[in-house]
Formats: C-alpha cells, sequence, structure tokens
C-alpha cells in the first residue's frame, strides 16, 4: 500500500510541559548553516600572517598549546570571529523581524533608514562632540533609536501598515543621507577619514572591550527574538486573525520594532552599519528551508555564516591590507540581487 504524503516532513517533539513540531528540512538546513559557521570561525583563528595547523588552534582553544599560539588564537583572533558570528545572527534576526512585520523582502532596517540613523549619531559624536569609541557607538545607538521612533510615529495612521513604514522609511533614508554628506563636508580631514571608516561597517581593531557587551546583550536579544516567532506568524495572517487567537496587534508589533532596533542598534554601534546582511540573510535562508514565511533561527545562522564569511575574505584576499567588512557584504549583496533579476527575468 503506497503511503499518504501529509507534506514537508516533522519532528515531534513531546514533555510533559509542552509539544513541539519541528521541520525536518528547516532543523537540517540550520544545523548546516551553524556547522559551516563553525568551520569559517576555525579558519579565521587558523589563518592569517602567523598561521596555525587547525588541531593546534582547537588545541589552544581549549587551554593547550604555547603561550604565542594562545595570544593569537585567543587573544588577538577570536573576538573578531565571535563579533562576526554574533553581530551577523543580530543583524539576521533584525531583518527577518522587519520583513515579516512588513511582509515585505525589502523591509529591512537598512531600507526603513534605522542603519542611517545610527551612522548619523556616530557622525555628530566624530564631528561636533568628539569622543572615542564607545562615545560613538552610543551616539549610534542614540541615533538609531531616535530614527526608530520617528519613522514609526510618521508611518503610524490607526496602526503600522508595512507599505507605509516602508515609503516612510525610504524618505527618512533619504534626509539623513543629506545630513551625512553635511557633516562629512563640514568635518576636518581626520574626522572624515574616521566617519568615513566607521561608515562602511568594519570589525578591524575589535577585542575583548567589544565582544563582552555584544554577547550579553546579544544572550538576552537573541531568546527574546526566538520566543516572538509564534507571534510573527500570527500577525503575518492579519491582525483580525491575529486577535482570533489571542494576539494583540498592536502591542505585539511595537514589541518586535522594539527587539528588531535593539538587535540592529547593538550591530551598528559595535562595528558600525554593515550593510545587506539584514536583508539578505533572511530570504535566503528562506528559500533554502522553504518555509512559507520569514524563520528566525535559520536565518540567524545563516547571518552568522555570511558575516563570518565576509569577514575571512576580507582580511585574507588582499593581505596584507584588511578591508572594512562593509565592502564584501555589500558585494556579497550585489552578487545576490544581480543573479535574483537574472532569475525573475528568465521566467518572464
Amino acid at each position: 500500500m503506497t503511503p499518504v504524503d501529509f507534506g514537508r516532513g516533522t519532528l515531534v517533539v513531546r514533555t510533559r510541559a509542552l509539544s513541539l513540531r519541528l521541520d525536518t528540512r528547516t532543523i537540517v538546513t540550520t544545523t548546516v548553516f551553524l556547522a559551516l559557521a563553525v568551520v569559517v570561525l576555525l579558519l579565521s583563528l587558523a589563518s592569517g600572517e602567523a598561521p596555525i595547523p587547525l588541531p593546534r588552534v582547537v588545541r589552544a582553544l581549549f587551554g593547550g598549546g604555547t603561550a604565542a599560539e594562545h595570544m593569537v588564537v585567543v587573544d588577538w583572533r577570536l573576538p573578531r570571529a565571535l563579533l562576526a558570528v554574533l553581530l551577523g545572527a543580530a543583524l539576521a534576526v533584525s531583518g527577518a523581524i522587519f520583513q515579516s512585520l512588513t511582509r515585505n523582502p525589502l523591509g529591512s532596517p537598512d531600507v526603513i533608514g534605522f542603519s542611517a540613523g545610527s551612522y548619523t549619531g556616530a557622525l555628530v559624536v566624530i564631528v561636533i562632540i568628539g569622543g572615542g569609541y564607545y562615545q560613538i557607538a552610543a551616539g549610534s545607538l542614540a541615533g538609531g533609536l531616535t530614527t526608530a521612533v520617528l519613522v514609526y510615529l510618521l508611518a503610524y495612521r490607526r496602526g503600522v501598515q508595512g507599505f507605509r513604514l516602508i515609503i516612510v522609511g525610504i524618505g527618512v533614508t533619504a534626509m539623513l543621507g543629506a545630513v551625512n554628506t553635511w557633516l562629512v563636508l563640514t568635518a576636518s580631514l581626520n574626522e572624515a577619514m574616521q566617519a568615513a571608516t566607521w561608515g562602511a561597517g568594519s570589525l578591524n581593531g575589535l577585542g575583548h572591550d567589544q565582544l563582552w557587551p555584544v554577547l550579553t546583550v546579544t544572550a538576552v536579544l537573541l531568546p527574546v527574538t526566538i520566543a516572538f516567532g509564534p507571534v510573527m506568524r500570527q500577525l503575518e495572517l492579519g491582525d483580525d486573525a491575529a486577535a482570533a487567537t489571542g494576539v494583540r496587534g498592536g502591542t505585539a508589533r511595537l514589541a518586535l520594532v522594539v527587539v528588531g532596533v535593539a538587535s540592529t542598534a547593538l550591530a551598528t554601534a559595535a562595528a558600525g552599519p554593515i550593510a545587506f546582511v539584514s536583508l539578505v540573510a533572511p530570504q535566503i535562508a528562506r528559500r533554502i528551508t522553504g518555509t512559507s514565511g520569514v524563520a528566525l533561527i535559520p536565518s540567524a545562522a545563516l547571518g552568522a555564516l555570511l558575516l563570518g564569511a565576509a569577514d575571512l575574505a576580507a582580511q585574507r584576499l588582499f593581505a596584507p591590507s584588511q578591508l572594512p567588512v562593509g565592502v564584501m557584504t555589500v558585494s556579497i549583496g550585489g552578487c545576490y540581487f544581480v543573479w535574483l533579476l537574472l532569475r525573475e527575468s528568465n521566467r518572464s
């Protein structure tokens, strides 16, 4: 007798407290993304001006090896590699949230204007106030949050519709772009160079001092975001359907916006506005997993892989020079969109 195919394969997990139905393809795909991210991380730790074999890298991570290997692997290279993974996951999760809320693949922090607002906040500190890394990070955080509030208020008309949020965000981005250009033109040469380097998005020079705050905030934000996954699914069905299942659309949407903005602001404050990861990672993850909507965990895993690979390429492709990682992510995003345009043109 031929078995009946009821659709995608699922894995059911039951305990006394809860019951979960997990998509098999999503689990396998996410596992592959995470495994590749670990491989990229190990390659980042092994390669460089002082290459170290992978077995000795693993030994140094667990406290073995020589003092020199421990210094190179753990003190110099590990913070940057971990930051790439953590910030990639945060950016991808933020993009997944806004693409779900707006029900539009263009609904990412890059397009809506939060990244431009963070850049404006950093430029104000660099050009007008003056300050070091932490002051610039605080200015970036304040700029991103202020822009998010502004866009949300301008787009609010008895609720926030996705298309209106994107249109308002594009307009705010254009205005902030003009402000940013003016700030750079009025700055001194050193300030302008610092602003340009920071604005490209770079992990160069980041270490343990930046890793621990990012690790702490990410450890809080990611579980909270994943907990909102079912709510996102219900909101995608519409406010009426969500309300019928006990979800208050306005409150839930505002909470998701806060979490999404916090994830973007975290990454921007740490490394500058890194473009395209939040836009591309959720879309690629959705295509590979074959899910009907944006999935948070696969997006986070792919974001970690993409930014980790981009940073490895930025360090090694043009050695001894190191490019800002934002240059590589823009290249990845451009290649993706060229492929997407060619694919759509072949369909038509």
